[in-house]
C-alpha cells in the first residue's frame, strides 16, 4: 500500500471516515490518514492490511492477542459482589 509516508509492509486499521482512514504500522506504532480509497474493498476497523490485501489471520491474531492483554488488566470481582 502506497500512502503519504511511504510503502507499508503492515498496518491495522483504527478508524474508518468517509473519505480518510487511520492507519498504525504495525512495525513502528506510528498512525497516519490516509485516503480510505487506498485500502482494499470492504475494510473494516481493527482489519490488519499487508501490502493493500486484507489479512484476516493477522486479524484474528491480533484481537486474540487485545482480549488476552484487557483479561490480565481486568480485577476479579469476589464472589457474591454485585456490581
Amino acid at each position: 500500500m502506497v500512502g503519504a509516508v511511504g510503502v507499508w509492509s503492515a498496518v491495522q486499521v483504527e478508524l474508518l471516515e468517509d473519505a480518510r482512514a487511520q492507519v498504525v504500522r504495525l512495525d513502528t506504532g506510528q498512525a497516519c490518514t490516509v485516503e480510505k480509497a487506498s485500502l482494499p474493498a470492504g475494510v473494516r476497523e481493527g482489519d490488519v492490511v499487508v501490502d493493500g490485501r486484507l489479512e484476516p489471520q493477522r486479524t484474528a491474531l491480533r484481537m486474540r492477542e487485545v482480549a488476552r492483554k484487557r483479561a490480565l488488566l481486568g480485577v476479579p470481582v469476589p464472589p457474591g459482589l454485585d456490581l
